[in-house]
C-alpha cells in the first residue's frame, strides 16, 4: 500500500495530536514537523523519533543551540511531503501559504484562517467528496466544526429549518491557563451573529443558522446551546435517530453521572484516551426536549481533538487516497476509536488501549 507522507508544521496543541492521529493510520505516515520553540514539546517529539525540521536557518540555529538535532528546513521538509497539515498559531499560517504552492505540497489549514485563503472550507460529514483533489482546505475551528456536525444530522434527515444556539466558550486552553483567560466574570462576544454561524456557511452554504458567544472562566470544553426550528412536528425518537446517523455524534445521559462536562472528561480519561482527547459531539439524549415543530439540544465539544479526524479525513481528500468520504471517516474513527454512544459497556470499545505510540509506531 502506497502511503501518504504526511508533514506537520506547528507541533502544539493540534499539531501533536495530528501527528498522533496520522500514525495510526495505515495508508499514511508522517514525514517529519516543523517547529521554532525549544521547549518540551519538541523534547518529546524527539524522545518519539519524529524528524524534526526549522522553519527557517535563524530557527535552525536557535533549536541547534538548544540541543536539538536539526534535519533540515521547512523547504526540505516539504520536498518530502505529499500534504502538510499547517498547525501555527491563528493567523501565522497564511504566511507559509506561498511556500507550500511553490514546494507543490497540497496544504490543509486550521480553523484559524480565513476561508479565502483556500476557498473551501471542510467537515468531513458534510463535505469530504468537494475536497478530493484539490491543493488545499481549510478544517473549520472546534465549535464550527461541531455546529455542522449536529447542523448537517438534522438537514440530512430534511428536519433542519433554523437554528439558532448560544455557545460557551471556555477561556483558554488548559496548559495555557496560567497565562491568561479570563477569571470570575463572563465576556459576551461584541456582535451578532458570533463568526461560527457564517463560517458554518461556508461548508454548508444553505443553512439559516445564528449564534451568539460568551467566554466562561473555564477550561474544561465548550457547552452548546440549540433552539432548533424544525420543517416540520417530529418525535424525539426521530431526532435522535438523525443524530444516531451521524458518526462523530455520540450520545450521553445526565442520568448515568454524565451530567457535566467534568464528568464527561473523566470518563474519557477512564477509557484511555491519549490526553483525554473527544473527538466526538457529545449531546446528553435525556436533555434533549422536542416540542412539536421546536427543539431543544446541548452538546459538548473538545476543542484540541475535535478536528483532529476531520484532519485525518481532508488529507486523504487532498491526496485523492479515497474516493468515499464514508468509507475515510469509517477508516479514521476505527484506528482512534471513536464511539457512538457514552452509555454502553465498555469493555470491548476501541478508546481502551495504549496511544499512538505504544507500539512504537511513527
Amino acid at each position: 500500500m502506497k502511503r501518504t507522507r504526511v508533514a506537520v508544521n506547528g507541533y502544539g496543541v493540534i499539531g501533536k495530536r495530528v501527528v498522533d492521529a496520522v500514525g495510526l493510520q495505515e495508508d499514511m505516515e508522517v514525514v517529519g514537523i516543523c517547529d521554532l520553540s525549544p521547549d518540551y514539546r519538541l523534547r518529546i517529539a524527539e524522545g518519539l523519533g519524529l524528524p524534526l525540521f526549522a522553519p527557517g536557518k535563524e530557527a535552525r540555529t536557535t533549536l541547534e543551540a538548544a540541543g536539538f538535532g536539526v534535519e533540515g528546513l521547512l523547504a526540505d521538509l516539504l520536498a518530502a511531503a505529499d500534504v502538510v497539515v499547517d498547525c501555527t498559531p491563528k493567523k501565522v499560517g497564511a504566511a507559509y501559504a506561498e511556500a507550500y504552492r511553490k514546494a507543490g505540497a497540497k496544504h490543509i489549514f486550521q480553523g484559524g484562517e480565513k476561508h479565502s485563503l483556500t476557498g473551501h472550507s471542510f467537515v468531513a460529514e458534510a463535505n469530504y467528496e468537494t475536497a478530493i483533489g484539490r491543493d488545499s482546505t481549510r478544517v473549520v475551528s472546534c465549535n464550527t466544526t461541531a455546529t455542522v456536525r449536529i447542523l448537517h444530522a438534522l438537514d440530512s434527515s430534511n428536519l433542519l429549518a433554523r437554528a439558532r444556539g448560544v455557545l460557551l466558550r471556555r477561556a483558554t486552553d488548559p496548559w495555557e491557563s496560567h497565562q491568561g483567560g479570563i477569571m470570575n466574570t463572563i465576556v459576551p462576544e461584541g456582535s451578532v451573529p458570533s463568526h461560527q454561524g457564517p463560517d458554518a456557511k461556508t461548508v454548508l452554504p444553505d443553512l439559516d443558522v445564528v449564534t451568539m458567544a460568551c467566554k466562561v472562566p473555564e477550561t474544561l470544553g465548550h457547552l452548546h446551546y440549540w433552539y432548533i426550528e424544525m420543517t416540520r412536528p417530529a418525535s424525539r425518537m426521530e431526532v435522535l435517530d438523525a443524530l444516531r446517523r451521524q458518526p462523530r455524534v455520540a450520545m450521553a445521559r445526565a442520568a448515568d453521572g454524565l451530567g457535566a462536562l467534568n464528568a464527561i472528561e473523566e470518563l474519557v480519561n477512564d477509557l484511555g484516551r491519549p490526553r483525554n482527547d473527544l473527538w466526538e459531539v457529545v449531546v446528553w439524549e435525556d436533555i434533549l426536549t422536542v416540542q412539536g415543530c421546536e427543539l431543544f439540544l446541548c452538546n459538548q465539544v473538545d476543542n484540541q481533538a475535535i478536528v483532529i479526524p476531520e484532519t485525518v479525513d481532508a488529507i486523504r481528500a487532498l491526496a485523492g487516497a479515497e474516493p468515499s468520504g464514508a468509507a475515510s471517516i469509517a477508516r479514521t474513527d476505527a484506528a482512534l476509536g471513536v464511539l457512538k454512544d457514552f452509555h454502553q459497556p465498555f469493555r470491548s470499545a476501541a478508546g481502551l488501549r495504549p496511544g499512538p505510540y505504544a507500539r512504537g509506531r511513527g
